[in-house]
């Protein structure tokens, strides 16, 4: 999987940490201090919805004593606590960055959450220090599906596209990454299960957890 490559980039939520429940959660502990439960579909209605979208709908759906803004910061404040305490690595995703480190190979985060909240949970877990460069999608013009994110990594690592490997757990971010001409690894989670035909037709390799490359139990799929 590592042959021939010069570089890895990996996407942060639900790929190098278990966290993908964490807005969920969010939600229900949010709308319980004011009594409030989470109406059935809610997830999927805003699915799409961009953090300040989000936080409107929340404005005029439920009866709550607070600005746009103070649930935003809410929000941001219960997540930053949460990334610190509450999110742990995948399985083996320890053991294969010190490999990766071991060989110089520069490595990147490519995420659609904030790089406040991506350092937090990084640091939290002790491996901060291992990335060259963490890229958000504030900082490109497309989000992923879109190859913008993974693009701008590689110059920042100064690795070409061609180069790099990819993690990722959902397939839009696997599409991101094969629009960048990059090798990809889809990655077991339990959020994105319903969609895995459509990740190994997408993918290059596929993985349980990091321990399948530790092992070399990987499945190569093209």
């Amino acid at each position: 999987m590592l042959t021939n490559k010069k570089a890895v980039i990996f996407d942060l939520d639900g790929t190098l940490v278990d966290s993908m429940w964490i807005w969920k959660e969010i939600d229900i502990r949010f709308l319980g201090t004011y009594g409030l439960t989470v109406p059935e579909g809610l997830n999927d209605l805003l699915e799409g919805f961009s953090f300040h979208e989000t936080a409107k709908y929340f404005k005029e759906h439920f009866p709550l004593p607070l600005s746009i803004e103070e649930i935003m910061n809410t929000w941001n404040r219960m997540a930053a606590e949460m990334y610190e305490n509450e999110i742990p690595l995948k399985d083996g995703a320890r053991e294969f960055i010190e490999l990766l480190k071991e060989k110089d190979m520069p490595l990147g985060i490519a995420t659609s959450n904030s790089r406040e909240l991506a350092k937090v949970c990084l640091r939290a877990n002790g491996i901060l220090e291992a990335f060259d460069y963490i890229c958000t999608s504030n900082e490109v013009p497309k989000g992923k599906p879109e190859p913008d994110v993974y693009l701008y990594a590689a110059r920042k690592l100064g690795v070409d596209p061609e180069q790099i490997l990819v993690f990722e757990d959902i397939p839009y971010g696997l599409m991101a990454g094969k629009r960048a001409n990059m090798k990809t690894c889809a990655v077991r989670d339990p959020y994105s299960e319903r969609a895995m035909e459509e990740k190994l037709q997408l993918a290059d390799y596929y993985i349980e957890s990091y321990y399948d490359i530790l092992n070399g139990t990987y499945q190569k799929l093209s």
